[in-house]
């Protein structure tokens, strides 16, 4: 089907389904890419080599996961389930064990003390995958709601597509945002982000930020006094942040003043700097606390890239933590794009500590905080990428546990 663009003023979307071989060495060779049937672009202008390298990995790494995807699937099947046998119920190692099956929302249980009313766990629809992709979960107190994205499942070659799809879509106003989030939250491929659905169209599941958004107002419309928050880890707090985003667009004033806040775990960039100045705006506008936290050296904070050829950028504030737990307010998180000579060796200097510190944990802050075999075996990767285990959800609760109750303390 074709795909509606008249709701954006720009765009440049991948589809790796239709690229070859030799299409992916023309991207490096020739700039004239916008004759290229994988590529629509409202721009024809010619590529530069760096944005023509962005696309051809973007491409590639897509076409390898749908690739890989039933063998991939097959391989989280099996540790899903010595993973549940080992663990059984217990605290920390079921947290990792929901890590490890993508449901990285659920370290939100943890950092959040109060205890909340289960309202619901809701799957939702990919209009561009033709599958369910999005997950969420929801929960409350006496005044609170919270809602919660889930993050990349590791083992789903689907999401992992999403986080790789460097697709964007420039909206009027408003600036460029990251096509595969846009997708993953409840794009849709013919009518684009219509302000209501159409009642006569069918899904085999709903569309997130609709579905979320009428469940919203029906909670919030029972007491004037209940306010909601919005979280997730990874995918799961890009999903969080762009929510609000189309909220502003779509002119829901009542929901956005009922938004308390937005936390977010190990995001990755949303859009690009005009994006971020209208979340500024729109944050400053209706008194929206934003907490972005970002643990040591996490790879996916760092990405995509933040330059002139990928276009992407954070925004806000940076609630940052180092391998200690200790936690500061900062503009940026240090070594922004991850990959840069310089700082390669203190993060693996890092990397050693937070192996060690895997084994000396418990004794220094108690046996809550006790680390498994599996967890162990992604500290020693580390050892080569620092920034893979510094990206699991157990260093993030360790993080606001241990250091994250005086940066709460801040807001807008």
């Amino acid at each position: 089907m074709a795909c509606d663009k008249s709701f954006c003023s720009n765009y440049l979307l991948l589809s790796p389904e239709k690229a070859g071989v030799i299409d992916l060495l023309r991207i490096l060779i020739y700039s004239d890419v916008h004759k290229r049937e994988f590529l629509d672009s409202s721009e024809e202008g010619e590529e530069s080599f760096e944005r023509r390298w962005i696309m051809f990995v973007s491409i590639l790494v897509q076409k390898l996961l749908l690739l890989v995807a039933k063998p991939l699937s097959l391989i989280g099947s099996v540790i899903k389930f010595l993973l549940n046998l080992l663990s059984s119920n217990r605290n920390f190692g079921r947290l990792l064990v929901n890590c490890f099956r993508g449901q990285s929302a659920y370290l939100v249980i943890a950092i959040w003390h109060n205890k909340m009313d289960f309202l619901g766990s809701y799957n939702f629809w990919n209009d561009y995958q033709r599958k369910v992709t999005t997950h969420a979960f929801m929960l409350r107190d006496r005044d609170t709601i919270m809602v919660a994205f889930r993050g990349t499942e590791p083992f789903n070659a689907a999401d992992w597509c999403l986080d790789f799809d460097l697709s964007r879509y420039e909206l009027p106003g408003v600036g460029n945002i990251h096509g595969g989030f846009m997708k993953a939250l409840g794009l849709q491929k013919t009518l684009g982000w219509p302000k209501e659905l159409d009642p006569l169209l069918k899904t085999p599941a709903p569309f997130a930020y609709y579905a979320i958004r009428e469940k919203l107002r029906s909670l919030l419309g029972e007491n004037d006094k209940v306010k909601y928050v919005l979280t997730g880890h990874s995918l799961g707090g890009a999903l969080a942040i762009l929510f609000p985003a189309i909220l502003a667009i779509h002119g829901e004033t009542w929901l956005m003043e009922r938004l308390e806040g937005v936390y977010t775990f190990g995001q990755p960039r949303v859009g690009d700097d005009k994006f971020g100045e209208f979340m500024e705006r729109v944050l400053k506008e209706y008194r929206i606390a934003y907490f972005r936290f970002v643990y040591a050296n996490d790879i996916v904070p760092r990405l995509p890239f933040d330059d002139s050829a990928s276009m992407f950028t954070h925004f806000g504030r940076c609630c940052y933590f180092n391998s200690k737990y200790q936690g500061k307010v900062i503009p940026e998180e240090p070594n922004k794009n991850y990959f840069s000579p310089l700082p390669m060796i203190p993060m693996m200097i890092n990397a050693w500590y937070e192996l060690m510190r895997s084994f000396i944990i418990t004794w220094e802050k108690g046996p809550n905080y006790k680390e498994g075999l599996l967890l162990r075996i992604f500290r020693v990767i580390g050892l080569l990428i620092p920034g893979i285990p510094a990206h699991t959800p157990q260093d993030y609760v360790n993080s606001t546990r241990l250091g994250g109750s005086q940066l709460f303390l801040h807001q807008y």
